[in-house]
């Protein structure tokens, strides 16, 4: 039996954690418009099931990084975040999943690098509830 998009056949890597939705978003990003998820898979770099395609499509639209409109009887797709805003809501899921927000807060701002500290308070202005345009 060959490899699948899921299973790796021998001497292909198995792919990292997010690869899949990170490469359907970059391929969406280059769309002249909403598309539909075959437009996505026959520019993916590699071959995909159209239902692989389907899955990714929708677990990004589940964490709000594409959004879709119908189209007859599927949909077509518009990424809503780039990779920082798909970064970002990642880190606030992370943060909504916690009872102890004020220690996760905490100890991540105790871990930036004395430069991500500063364009911390710069975007916060500085002051608690302030933030800047």
């Amino acid at each position: 039996m060959g490899a699948t998009a899921e299973q790796p056949g021998p001497g292909q890597r198995k792919r990292g954690r997010g690869e899949l939705e990170a490469q359907v978003l970059a391929t969406l990003r280059l769309a002249p418009g909403p598309v539909s998820a075959g437009w996505v898979r026959e520019r993916l770099p590699d071959a995909l099931a159209y239902s692989t395609v389907i899955t990714i499509l929708t677990r990004l639209h589940e964490k709000h990084a594409v959004r879709r409109e119908r189209s007859g009887r599927s949909f077509l797709w518009t990424p809503a975040a780039d990779d920082a805003g798909l970064a970002a809501l990642r880190m606030r899921r992370v943060l909504e999943g916690r009872d102890d927000r004020d220690a996760v807060l905490a100890s991540f701002v105790t871990t930036l690098s004395p430069e991500d500290e500063r364009l911390l308070r710069r975007l916060l202005g500085s002051e608690p509830g302030r933030r800047t345009e």
